[in-house]
């Protein structure tokens, strides 16, 4: 059984930083890509960052791009997302995604939840101004 899980979510004060996890079961690690999504009320779901496992690429949206960083640890099948600089407007409910690589694709593809088969349940996320 495929499992996402994600922690790390909480409430910070804007400028605080965070570091949020998904570990993940039931597949090949490195086989895969992984998305960073998140959805703040009223909003659609946005794509955040994502990491090939493989060779370790990863891919930002730009508005967090210098604050956030993507990582995994291949030893324990867990995606980081370290978060820096937080804003009031980073607040939203975070989930991670997993989909299989697929090597003729990069950048924003990686960015569209469309593609992603396996989710998580996401963590909230809340930056007080």
């Amino acid at each position: 059984e495929v499992q996402l899980v994600e922690s790390g979510g909480g409430l910070v004060q804007a400028g605080g930083s965070l570091r949020l996890s998904c570990v993940v079961s039931g597949f090949t690690f490195d086989d895969y890509v992984i998305g960073w999504f998140r959805q703040a009320p009223g909003k659609e779901r946005e794509g955040v960052s994502w990491i090939m496992i493989s060779d370790g690429s990863t891919y930002y949206t730009d508005s967090v791009k210098g604050r956030f960083t993507i990582s995994s640890d291949n030893t324990k099948n867990t995606v980081y997302l370290r978060m820096t600089g937080l804003k009031p407007e980073d607040t939203a409910v975070y989930a991670c995604a997993a989909v299989y690589e697929d090597l003729r694709y990069g950048g924003s593809y990686y960015l569209t939840e469309g593609v992603y088969n396996y989710w998580g349940q996401g963590t909230q996320v809340t930056v007080s101004s």
